[in-house]
């Protein structure tokens, strides 16, 4: 249960930050598939420091979610109680080592597949395939094509809720599929992912390969999440809907795709609840065919659809 909140919105109530904070801001622009409610306070610090700061002197009690490029996120029609945190331009500095590269967490993976290119070093191309950013990469040991960051990573930073930066061994994240151990509350603020010296032309054909294979495989010009579910351990979560009769199922204006069924599409329309209203079908099939049960690796935030609570309890409103 939301609990009430008062005349003034949170953000009005929210510690000084030295970044931007904006009242009930529409998510479904940053979103990839375009669908979802409003932040009730969207905070974007401007540095490591600034978001320490703003943590420390945040309430307890204030729910904090961070969002990132949001390519692997459906954020539900009712929107997000709390703080959504979101991090930019000062966050986004990549530096180039003998041996490895630092990113900050709002640096696209590709881009950071990319300077690790230029400067000839081997070992990060299989970023180049994953759509999002360095600290979701990191949250949930992103991979991809042969790669993941859990053969990668050094090390991590962390501004945790109580408002410590701390720095991590990638040992002491129980790195495992699509899983990583963060301290509770933390968000990742930067990385270092090992790399090594490489032949220019042997890195570039390979990520000329990952980008030909992802646009031959796989439904990027669309609005879409990436993979919808977690591979079962020894079986493609693909293949278990294609054999569930899910492939091109539509619910509303979301479909399954028809180029890779563990793709949802937002095909013009949809609404966050069609989109995970499929999902769950989606999984119920395979259930009834195979009795696997499929986990979701897209995340799910926020509340159903509605008028949001923060904005009715204070006279403004729904936000729908």
């Amino acid at each position: 249960m939301i609990p009430a909140m008062h005349a003034l919105t949170l953000a009005d109530r929210l510690p000084p930050i030295h970044g931007r904070v904006q009242a009930n801001a529409q998510l479904a622009p940053f979103t990839w598939f375009r669908v979802g409610g409003p932040a009730e306070a969207l905070v974007r610090p401007s540095s490591a420091t600034d978001l320490a700061a703003f943590l420390a002197a945040l309430s307890l009690d204030v729910p904090v979610q961070v969002l990132g490029a949001a390519s692997n996120v459906i954020v539900r029609d009712g929107g997000i109680h709390g703080v959504v945190l979101r991090l930019g331009r000062g966050f986004g500095e990549v530096r180039i080592e003998a041996d490895g590269v630092i990113a900050g967490a709002a640096c696209l993976d590709a881009a950071v597949a990319e300077h690790a290119a230029a400067a000839e070093l081997t070992g990060l191309e299989f970023l180049s395939g994953i759509p999002g950013t360095i600290g979701g990469a990191v949250a949930m040991n992103a991979g991809a094509y042969g790669g993941d960051v859990a053969g990668c990573l050094d090390w991590a930073e962390f501004v945790t809720r109580s408002g410590e930066q701390v720095r991590m061994a990638a040992d002491g994240l129980a790195l495992a599929y699509r899983h990583a151990r963060l301290p509770p509350g933390a968000v990742v603020v930067r990385a270092r992912f090992r790399a090594r010296p490489g032949d220019p032309a042997t890195i570039a054909a390979r990520m000329a390969e990952i980008r030909a294979k992802r646009e031959a495989t796989q439904p990027v010009r669309a609005r879409t999440g990436g993979s919808t579910f977690r591979n079962p351990p020894g079986m493609r979560a693909w293949e278990l809907i294609d054999a569930a009769g899910g492939r091109g199922l539509v619910r509303g204006a979301a479909a399954c795709s028809d180029k890779h069924c563990n793709f949802l599409l937002n095909t013009g329309g949809a609404t966050a609840a069609d989109l995970e209203g499929l999902g769950e079908e989606l999984r119920r099939r395979v259930h009834a065919v195979s009795g696997v049960t499929l986990d979701w690796e897209i995340k799910r935030l926020g509340i159903p659809a509605g008028p949001a609570p923060w904005n009715v309890s204070a006279g403004l409103g729904s936000a729908a």
